[in-house]
């Protein structure tokens, strides 16, 4: 069986993040705050919000690949544990 390549993989290398959610953090109430790492090229920042968070995400593709085209505007969508 032939491997897919990265264009054509559903979840590419080039798009993997390490997430890491601040302890005091209320993802449920959308108060989002920790650290996130691009795996591939080692970037990271810290982030106090979803926005930023996603910000973050989106300049990293953008710089690997420039043509890929990202929505105007990300939204982070999660669900409570309590619905």
């Amino acid at each position: 069986m032939k491997p897919l390549d990265d264009t054509v993989h559903p979840l590419p290398a080039q798009r993997a993040f390490l997430v890491q959610v601040h302890a005091e953090a209320e993802v449920a109430q959308g108060r989002l705050a920790g650290r996130v790492e691009h795996v591939v090229s080692g970037q990271a920042t810290h982030f106090a919000s979803p926005e930023e968070l996603l910000a973050f995400m989106a300049r990293v593709v953008r710089s690997k690949n420039p043509n890929t085209p990202f929505p105007q505007r990300l939204r982070l969508r999660y669900r409570s544990s309590s619905s």
